[in-house]
């Protein structure tokens, strides 16, 4: 496995090229890795028979025909959940760009039109290897990103989603620090016990979200101080932070660089937010070209997660990066 060979401003492709295909798909990540993105995300929930697939949420129906195919598998709130279709099943799924379950209506109007195309579901297996082959078709070697979705409620579905992504990517080579992977959770529980229990020797990002989760019961106010982030620098190489934790704009249109950046470079962690997207800026950011430059210019940011990461790529070589 290629190790890291500079320290310089990185790209994560948020889904893929999820502003252009829909999100997850083999395309999407493809797409991605032609438009030099450093790193691939996957976000990784489980199947009825416990693989590790790529999707972003537990549930299925906001971005495939699990209703129409499937209609009588919802469970009592009225929605599917990928943990109890086998992956056989899965499989026989088309995927679409992301739209309302309710109404059926995209979530990102101008983008890929909902319901058209043949796209599928694919492992976490298949998409390393897929990013794996194109490192060696290509010459030029993308990194993976994979996150392990809500592994409290995994748990509860008897699954632990946290050991069977480790021993998917371990199984691709991807070990060390130095190798071009970081797994991300918003469990602080859980990213300890990756670090600690599973005895994880690669790098670790904490998510960092609003308030407190009930699921997992992290206090994220409390990670974003610098109690909190010297103590999470014991187990953690960085965090994913929101945008609005980083940046934001007055209502007079001025420039506000928030302190999680600078603390969290004084416990030495980096520093990965997200999500940049050019069709859906923060409230009051004039233009893609300002967010970016707030990020990585004035508050000094590593990487950011972007939806149209051919952008953010080619804003980080317009800055000589």
């Amino acid at each position: 496995m290629t190790e890291l060979d500079s320290n310089r401003p990185i790209v994560i492709a948020h889904r893929g090229a999820s502003g252009y295909v829909p999100e997850h798909t083999l395309m999407a990540k493809g797409i991605a890795h032609a438009m030099e993105a450093d790193y691939l995300e996957q976000d990784v929930v489980a199947s009825k028979d416990g693989v590790p697939i790529v999707l972003h949420d537990i549930q299925i129906d906001t971005v495939t025909d699990v209703a129409k195919k499937f209609p009588d598998s919802s469970r009592g709130d009225g929605r599917f959940y990928a943990i109890d279709f086998t992956l056989e099943q899965l499989r026989s799924l088309r995927v679409f760009e992301r739209f309302d379950h309710r109404t059926g209506k995209a979530v990102f109007p101008d983008r890929y039109p909902t319901g058209e195309g043949d796209f599928r579901i694919v492992t976490l297996k298949e998409e390393i290897q897929f990013i794996q082959n194109l490192n060696r078709s290509t010459g030029r070697e993308a990194g993976i990103y994979p996150e392990i979705k809500r592994p409290a409620w995994h748990r509860e579905q008897a699954v632990d989603l946290s050991r069977a992504t480790l021993d998917v990517i371990a199984a691709a080579g991807y070990t060390e620090k130095e190798h071009r992977c970081f797994v991300q959770c918003f469990d602080a529980d859980e990213v300890r016990r990756i670090r600690h229990e599973w005895g994880y020797r690669g790098r670790l990002i904490q998510l960092l979200a609003e308030g407190r989760d009930e699921e997992s019961g992290t206090d994220y106010e409390y990670w974003k101080t610098r109690a909190g982030l010297t103590e999470l620098a014991k187990v953690a190489d960085g965090i994913g932070p929101s945008l609005g934790d980083i940046v934001d704009w007055s209502e007079e249109l001025t420039l506000q660089v928030g302190q999680l950046t600078a603390m969290a470079h004084q416990a030495k962690l980096l520093v990965h937010p997200w999500t940049c997207r050019s069709d859906a800026l923060p409230e009051r950011c004039p233009s893609s070209a300002a967010l970016l430059s707030a990020c990585f210019e004035s508050a000094g940011i590593d990487g950011i997660f972007a939806d149209q990461p051919d952008i953010a790529v080619r804003y980080l070589r317009s800055a000589g990066c």
